[in-house]
């Protein structure tokens, strides 16, 4: 008897809402079971923090040769780069956390985060870095190099200083030669290094390709173009090495903000655009050197800054997914 006046009280309830016109203004009481959820899942809070920790496995299960491959790198190279590990330890360095940035972006594209060791070389993972004889930035980039993918460079303004902007002209770049030389990393980098061109007269002149070639199988190369491979082996071997038989994974074993690209708008500072949001200034400048300036930007640039659950999500200088940065 009970199942049956259950049964009439629905009955009732679809009765009257099949007599409402569609425009009716009168609205039904739903029952919780068959209410709408919350959240939907493109629309859930992006998460704000994650474990250290977690930065390196999607690293190391990102890597095309995972395993440390001592025949392909040297003890010289393993001692200089000895110290990586114990920047990623450090707290109070940026490294993890741009590190876990690159990382992000690579899996995103598609390729093998041996080219977020990169940056180790390249600059020491420091976007303020420069050198004497011209290149700057995270991924020091030349000037010339820099315009041809796309990065803003004028009278005042460094675009390879913005780690947002120069990340994704590095990995659209390296997505191109890692599709020019056959999904071969380690050429992609030799190309990354030398110019494309280069490596693609010294495969003519071995008489190889881009299945068969090996990076010391090709000739009239630089040396410091040979050593690239060896000192992105060393990396990967002294990481693993750290995280396998030291204390590295217990050592970053802690939450990291997460970072994501964002624009400060044309006539904004970062002091400003910081203040706005309730975020530290001092910490974003480390982190975003273009922007060190008090002064008005002349043109939209882009930022990484933490992802905030009460910041509004501006308009990305990427459209990549969130990412990790110490700040």
């Amino acid at each position: 008897m009970r199942g049956l006046r259950c049964l009439l009280a629905a009955l009732a309830v679809t009765t009257v809402s099949a007599a409402l016109p569609a425009h009716s203004s009168a609205a039904l009481p739903m029952l919780p079971a068959l209410a709408q959820t919350p959240w939907q899942g493109e629309d859930l809070p992006a998460p704000t923090m994650r474990n250290g920790s977690e930065i390196y496995a999607r690293f190391r299960t990102g890597l095309a040769d995972p395993q440390c491959d001592a025949s392909a790198t040297s003890e010289r190279w393993k001692r200089q780069f000895r110290h990586a590990s114990a920047r990623l330890a450090d707290p109070d360095d940026n490294l993890l956390p741009l590190f876990g940035y690159v990382v992000d972006q690579l899996h995103q594209a598609g390729l093998p985060t041996e080219f977020a060791l990169i940056p180790f070389v390249e600059s020491g993972y420091r976007p303020d870095a420069r050198s004497k004889a011209g290149p700057a930035g995270l991924w020091q980039f030349i000037a010339s190099t820099a315009r041809n993918h796309k990065i803003p460079m004028s009278a005042g303004m460094d675009g390879r200083l913005s780690a947002s902007e120069s990340t994704t002209a590095a990995v659209r770049y390296l997505k191109t030669l890692h599709g020019m030389f056959g999904g071969r990393w380690e050429l992609a980098v030799m190309g990354y290094n030398a110019g494309e061109y280069r490596i693609l007269q010294a495969m003519r002149r071995s008489g190889l390709n881009a299945s068969n070639a090996s990076p010391d199988a090709l000739s009239g190369l630089s040396p410091i173009t040979y050593s690239y491979v060896q000192k992105l082996h060393a990396l990967t071997c002294v990481l693993q090495d750290a995280a396998d038989n030291g204390n590295l994974l217990a050592q970053i074993d802690r939450p990291v903000p997460m970072l994501d690209s964002y624009q400060l708008p044309a006539g904004s500072s970062l002091q400003q655009w910081a203040s706005e949001r309730s975020l530290d200034h001092g910490k974003l400048v480390r982190i975003n050197p273009l922007a060190r300036s008090s002064t008005r930007a002349p043109r939209a640039l882009g930022l990484l800054a933490p992802v905030h659950a009460d910041l509004p999500r501006l308009a990305s200088a990427t459209t990549s997914t969130p990412s990790s940065a110490a700040v």
